[in-house]
């Protein structure tokens, strides 16, 4: 048979099912917990996590928790609240701006930037950025940095990697900071922490340890993106957040998951991965894609980099007794 790219496609009544008994059986029977604890960001796996963590405890028994800080979208707030009262489920917003100022994050984050670009300030917005996988040449992950000032007037340089580890490394203290949040309201509940990584996310390494990687269950860890929208369509999470770019909300400047790290649209990515699983020869793929068969090939490349250069971030602790 053919090899389409329809196939990636799940049944979303079946799998909603085995996730829910699932979920049950490992919060309650093996974790012992009474329900869960589900971090709401306004983006389409938090709001499946949150939507199969009610259907597998009830309403009363799930907590959405948002956590924004002084860089965050406000539509992020505005969406998870939406989200919570559709679901029904009990919502509280912890601000973690204090927080973070109190690890310097701010203060650690702009000073690497200022080396790159010394005119940056308070006042600038910045994000980074990565080049397509669709190119004509199979490129390496370069990161650029962007920085847009008041005035709209953006300015884009390349990286360097002492500044581009001390950004990461500052920025990371957001998902880390998060989990802690996150962990206080589940020990006080006796709830469990719901992870909300997908599998683009997990298996290419695009969360940080111990941040967002950290959690008592990961419902969706196995499923593309392209699927987890399969199931939020199924669910019942409200259009605007199944319409809405995935972002990082983690810079200044409005970047989406596509532009810092994925480096190709999911409807693509998600097919070409798919097919390499399945050994579906390349061209076969450019076919059905209407892709050349040397950007297929990029775009398996950076998967395969970005899989092997991470294997440290799946890993449990060495113990070496």
């Amino acid at each position: 048979m053919a090899f389409s790219k329809k196939d990636i496609q799940i049944d979303p009544g079946r799998e909603t099912e085995r996730l829910v008994g699932e979920m049950r059986r490992v919060v309650g029977a093996k974790l012992r917990k009474r329900g869960a604890v589900v971090g709401i960001s306004g983006g389409i796996d938090s709001s499946v996590c949150l939507a199969l963590s009610v259907r597998a405890f009830g309403p009363e028994r799930v907590l959405g928790l948002t956590m924004p800080e002084s860089d965050s979208n406000p539509e992020s707030a505005l969406l998870a609240r939406k989200l919570a009262r559709t679901f029904g489920v009990a919502y509280l917003v912890e601000d973690m701006t204090a927080a973070l100022a109190g690890f310097n994050t701010y203060r650690r984050r702009d000073e690497a930037i200022k080396n790159v670009f010394p005119e940056y300030d308070a006042t600038y917005r910045a994000k980074i950025v990565l080049p397509s996988a669709l190119g004509e040449k199979d490129q390496l992950n370069v990161f650029r940095l962007t920085i847009i000032s008041p005035e709209g007037e953006e300015k884009t340089e390349r990286l360097p990697l002492a500044e581009y580890l001390q950004i990461v490394a500052a920025s990371n203290f957001k998902q880390r900071s998060r989990m802690s949040m996150l962990y206080y309201h589940a020990d006080r509940l006796n709830y469990a922490v719901i992870g909300t990584g997908n599998k683009n996310e997990h298996e290419q390494g695009f969360f940080v340890k111990y941040g967002d990687g950290g959690a008592d269950i990961k419902p969706i860890a196995h499923l593309f993106k392209t699927q987890v929208y399969q199931l939020a369509a199924f669910l019942g999470v409200p259009e605007e957040i199944r319409r809405r770019t995935p972002t990082t909300d983690t810079y200044s400047a409005e970047c989406t998951q596509e532009e810092f790290f994925f480096r190709v649209p999911f409807e693509v990515g998600d097919v070409v991965w798919y097919a390499m699983e399945k050994g579906v020869p390349v061209g076969e793929v450019a076919r059905e894609l209407g892709i050349g068969e040397e950007q297929v090939a990029h775009i398996q490349n950076d998967i395969r980099r970005k899989i092997r250069a991470t294997d440290y971030l799946r890993a449990e602790p060495q113990h070496l007794g």
